[in-house]
Formats: C-alpha cells, sequence, structure tokens
C-alpha cells in the first residue's frame, strides 16, 4: 500500500484478531513451538519438524491447526518451549520438550484435551516469573517475529502514527525526557537529552542509528528482541526520527547474530511494503527509511564513534569526544544512536504517556531492565524486571538460587568491563548510580552468577583476555595497559606472582581508566578492581601461600583422594583419561600424582568431594 492510514490498521488487527479465533471455522489448536536461537540450540527445529511427521502419520490436516513459531519467552533453561492453546481455553506451555514429548502432547493434550501436567511450565505459579514486569519483552512468545500484521494487531505503530499525527518534535523529545528513560546500553546517559541535542543541531542531514552489536559474553538481551519482536525497533527508529529531523536510519548487527539479521530484514521490508517506512508516512509528509549494516564482531564497535566509522567503511576505531555524535556524527552529520532495548521502548512511551513509563522504577533509573541471568544459577534466561528490584530477588526469587548446594560467591555484571559484586552487595538496587557506587556498572544487562567453585583472580584474567583481545589497539593505555594487567593476573594464576604486583595492578587500572580514548579501555580495569576490592585475600593466597582458595588454578592445585569419604564408586577411576587413578571394588580410589595431569575430570565426577 502506498499511503497507510490509522483504519488501515484498525483493520489490520481485526483481521489478525479473526484469524485467531480459534472458533473461526469449526474447532481449531493453535500449536507454537518457540524457536529463538536457545530454542533451536536445545533442539526446537527437531520438535517443530517432529510436528508436522504426527500431524501427517495421525491423518491430522495442517490447515485444522493454528501453527506457528515465535521467539524466546525468557525461560531459556526450559527450551524448548512448545504452547497449546484449544478453543475457549488460556494456553498451556510446555517445558524441555523433545520428539517423544511432542508425542505425548499431541495425542494427550490436542487430540485428548487432557493437559500433561507432569510437563507443564506454569508461568502463573513459577517463580521465575513472579517479579518481573515485561514492557520490552511484552510480545515474548505469543506473536509470529516475521508477521507486520501480528505486531499491528498487538498495538504495532499507533505509537508511530501519535508522534507523526498529534504531536511536534519537540513534544516527542520532551515525552522522552519526562519518562526517565536513560539508555539501556550501558552508560545510561538520559535518552531524551540525547535527542534534544540533535534536535536542536543545525543541519538538514540527520541519522538514526541502532546499536545492535552486543558483544558482551553472556548476554543476549538484544538478540532475543531482534528475533522475537524486530518491529519495535524499527519503529522506536521511526519515532526517533520524527524527534530529531532524520529521514536515513541505520541498525548495525553483528553477523553472529544470523536469525536476527534475516528477521529484521523482513520486518523492514514489510515495514516498506505497508508504507511505514519511506515516503509520506501516514499522509503526513514525514518520510525515512531503514537500512541494514551488519559487522564482523568487534567489540570495539559497540562503543558510539567506532560503530559509526565502521558504518562509513572504514576500521571500527573510536575516537575522541567532543565533538559529540549529537552534533557531529555519522559523516559528520547530526546523529543519535541507542541500542536495540531502548528504542523498543519508545513506542510504548509514546502511546501510553510519559507518565506510565515514569510510574515504573526506581529514583533516577525509571521503567524496567531487562537483563540476561546465566552462569551458576537454576533459572538461566532473560528476566525483566523494574529498575530497583535488588540483585538478591533476581538471583534468590527469580534465579532460583544456586544449584548443587554451592554457596554464592558473585554475581558479574556490565559485561567484560564490569564489576563482581560479592553476597553483602546482594541488596543493591538495580539502579545505575547505586551499581557503579558498589564498584561494577550496569552495562548492557549482562549479569553472570559464580558460586564458591570460580577464582575471582582467574575470573578477573579472563575477562581483561577478553578487553585485550578485543582492543582496537589505537590508544596506548589500552592497547599496551591491559596487556600488563594479562601478564601479571597470568603469573598469578600459576603461581608466580610477587607481593609487589597487587600495586602494580591498582596502579596500572587507575591510569588505565583515567586516560583511555573511549568507554572500553576507561572499563576495562572494572573486573580488576572490583576484584581486588572484595576478594584481596585470595590474590594475596595466590601470591603469598601460592594456592587457590577455589581449587580452580590447575598450577596451583595438588589433588588428593580423601579414603574417609571416598564411597568406593569407581566414579573417578572411570573418567580419569591418563589412568592416574586406581581402583578396585569395594576399596578406596588411589592417585598417583606423578601421572596426574590436573584435567579435573576426577573432581567433576565425584559426588562426594572425595578429592581436595
Amino acid at each position: 500500500m502506498a499511503t497507510i492510514s490509522i483504519e488501515d490498521l484498525d483493520r489490520i488487527k481485526e483481521e489478525q484478531t479473526r484469524k485467531r479465533d480459534l472458533t473461526l471455522n469449526g474447532k481449531r489448536v493453535g500449536i507454537t513451538v518457540h524457536k529463538g536461537t536457545c530454542g533451536i540450540a536445545s533442539g526446537a527445529d527437531e520438535v517443530w519438524g517432529k510436528l508436522f511427521e504426527l500431524l501427517k502419520e495421525k491423518g491430522q490436516s495442517e490447515d485444522a491447526y493454528r501453527i506457528m513459531h515465535t521467539g524466546c519467552v525468557g525461560f531459556c533453561g526450559m527450551e524448548p518451549i512448545v504452547s497449546v492453546e484449544l478453543p475457549g481455553e488460556s494456553p498451556v506451555r510446555y517445558r524441555r520438550v523433545d520428539p517423544a514429548k511432542m508425542e505425548q502432547i499431541l495425542d494427550g493434550h490436542v487430540l485428548g484435551g487432557e493437559v500433561q501436567e507432569k510437563h507443564v511450565l506454569d508461568e502463573d505459579e513459577d517463580p521465575f516469573f513472579k517479579g518481573q514486569e515485561f514492557v520490552v519483552l511484552r510480545n515474548r512468545g505469543r506473536m509470529d517475529p516475521e508477521s507486520i500484521d501480528d505486531y499491528i494487531a498487538f498495538g504495532g505503530y499507533r505509537g508511530l502514527h501519535k508522534a507523526l499525527t498529534q504531536m511536534e518534535p519537540a513534544d516527542i523529545v520532551e515525552n522522552v525526557l519526562k519518562s526517565g528513560i536513560r539508555g539501556r546500553g550501558g552508560a545510561g546517559f538520559p535518552t531524551g537529552m540525547k535527542w534534544k541535542f540533535a534536535m536542536m543541531a543545525k543541519g538538514d542531514t540527520k541519522f538514526v542509528l541502532c546499536n545492535a552489536d552486543e558483544g558482551d559474553p553472556g548476554a543476549y538481551m538484544d538478540r532475543s528482541v531482534l528475533e522475537s519482536d524486530p518491529h519495535s525497533v524499527v519503529e522506536g527508529m521511526a519515532i526517533a526520527a520524527k524527534a530529531i529531523g532524520s529521514s536515513q536510519g541505520y541498525i548495525y548487527c553483528r553477523a553472529e547474530y544470523p536469525i536476527a539479521v534475516t528477521t529484521l530484514q523482513k520486518a523492514i521490508e514489510a515495514a516498506r511494503e505497508y508504507g511505514l517506512l519511506g515516503e509520506n508516512i501516514f499522509g503526513t509528509g514525514f518520510s525515512f527509511n531503514v537500512d541494514m549494516y551488519v559487522g564482523a564482531g568487534a567489540f570495539v564497535c559497540g562503543e558510539e564513534t567506532a560503530l559509526m566509522a565502521s558504518v562509513e567503511g572504514k576500521r571500527g576505531n573510536p575516537r575522541p569526544r567532543p565533538p559529540f555524535p549529537a552534533n557531529q556524527g555519522l559523516w559528520n552529520k547530526p546523529t543519535i544512536l541507542n541500542n536495540v532495548e531502548t528504542l523498543s521502548n519508545i513506542p510504548n512511551i509514546i502511546r501510553e504517556g510519559a507518565d506510565w513509563y515514569e510510574a515504573i522504577g526506581y529514583e533516577k533509573s525509571r521503567g524496567t531492565k531487562v537483563f540476561a541471568l546465566t552462569g551458576a544459577v537454576k533459572n538461566v534466561g532473560l528476566v525483566e524486571v523494574p529498575m530497583g528490584t535488588s540483585l538478591r530477588d533476581i538471583v534468590y526469587v527469580i534465579g532460583g538460587g544456586i544449584p548443587n548446594k554451592r554457596k554464592f560467591k558473585a554475581v558479574q555484571m556490565g559485561g567484560p568491563s564490569g564489576g563482581c559484586l560479592p553476597e553483602d552487595q546482594l541488596d543493591c538496587p538495580t539502579d545505575y548510580e547505586a551499581i557503579t557506587k558498589a564498584g561494577a556498572i550496569m552495562g548492557s544487562g549482562g549479569m553472570i552468577v559464580m558460586d564458591d567453585t570460580t577464582c575471582m583472580v582467574d575470573m578477573a584474567r579472563f575477562f581483561m583476555d577478553f578487553c585485550q583481545e578485543e582492543s582496537c589497539g589505537k590508544c596506548t593505555p589500552c592497547r599496551e595497559g591491559t596487556k600488563q594487567i594479562l601478564n601479571i593476573l597470568e603469573r598469578l594464576t600459576k603461581g608466580e606472582g610477587v607481593p609487589e604486583d597487587i600495586d602494580t595492578l591498582e596502579e596500572l587500572s587507575h591510569i588505565i581508566r583515567d586516560s583511555a580514548l573511549c568507554g572500553l579501555g576507561q572499563t576495562a580495569p572494572n573486573p580488576v578492581l572490583s576484584t581486588l576490592r572484595y576478594f584481596r585475600h585470595e590474590y594475596e593466597a595466590h601470591i603469598h601461600e601460592k594456592i587457590c582458595p577455589a581449587h580452580a588454578c590447575v598450577e596451583l592445585v595438588k589433588f588428593d583422594i580423601d579414603e574417609e569419604k571416598c564411597t568406593m564408586c569407581g566414579l573417578c577411576f572411570r573418567a580419569c583419561p591418563v589412568d592416574a587413578i586406581s581402583w578396585e571394588k569395594k576399596q578406596p580410589a588411589k592417585l598417583d600424582k606423578e601421572i596426574c595431569v590436573k584435567c579435573m575430570s576426577c573432581i567433576a565426577a565425584c559426588r562426594f568431594d572425595a578429592i581436595s
């Protein structure tokens, strides 16, 4: 359609509602397979294929069902997830479905009408979903991400219509400012302030950029939104374009997200076809288009000026600021850059109003925040909570606590340049200022939980290795400083540290933090500084006693089998790849330390802590 109208949105919503009416054309059953990256990695494609195979085997016509796939529902640890919706009944979600369970669900629930209780994922009762509030993830698992009609049926593009037909650019900016939303990409700069600077900047050509270059280890918030709800980002960009006077936008997405890239491209094409991108949108005379730019995966390209250099076809190196992008950004034109989560919030803020959004949250941190909860926690997945929710509630209520009867040790926040917070900081609220004061950063939302088997010195080494590897090399503090810190940390994990190393680590960290060119270098020392702040005793043990208290640094570990704890089960004997363990039935296992290569296989196999 050339020019879309609000009447067209109403008509599409009505048509889509009729299609979803399960009593339409007789009895119809809805079957949904959730096929985000996490679901596919767990076997969702096999379940999807098995579903159609079973329908054919049982003589069932596919037309008799409403079958679709969606993105992740958030509870990644329970994938693959399948939803079944009988006419007049609420959807029932099934967890950890494999092809065999799919047949049970089809026979028992779809054809037999009996819910298979033992496989049900109950969102009303499961602690994982309690305490969450869905704004960004509002459409999780309930719509086809490749269907623009589905998005419109759930209120999509109404925010854009309101922004174009009822609001001036200054009104849009004022609403975003009043809502209190801050950039969800890491620094937490007020989004409305950034937009205001760009709106006031002189120039006929301005750009809107979406940063989808999510590179933090263990973080996948943006990927999930792009795979599940891509139109929310496209709509958010169009509203931003109206606010600052832009006619062109770019989405910068990393190539490692193939499903997200494909889904986004389809969303952009569909929006163009419907006249929601392109010329004269909603007949208002406003024109805006969006193009994709696929990045090669450099972590530094998550920094805004490096990202812009990459879009321009240059090497992705950051540049000094000022001038700031709002005045001189992409091709030296006024530019705003927001990440996926920030832009996905915008349609809701415009549609529901700034007061609605501002009412959610905590002090200077308004709205909700999406976290990727991973590591040593029972419930792994995407978590969206009101700002101000305590880390303790996220880890122990939503996350279900620490598995295998281990003890909590730390939670790492903010990605590789974040910080590690110990147990006495678990009551810290998820607030930008509070998290920074505690020694970490909010970052884009990665949250890695660690138990007492984690060595904090080795953890600092791991993240420093990542930052050093991903440094663009442009500035000396980051290029050389991170390398020197990494060298010291590697020596410590080998038992080769000296007492002066702690002072050297602190000195180098402060120098890099104060003098590096961009945010990557400035925050790279955070894992070192936070672990020195809270776990200095582990550094001292590595240096003075030449031991690793967590028994994780292999070169500092000496293995012994405690015969009193040994249950004579032989599991360690079977696990050892070099025959360093001897064992006979009804006899304690014995370890030959000369042969042992310290591979940790016996530790992993022993269920009784008999190997120390």
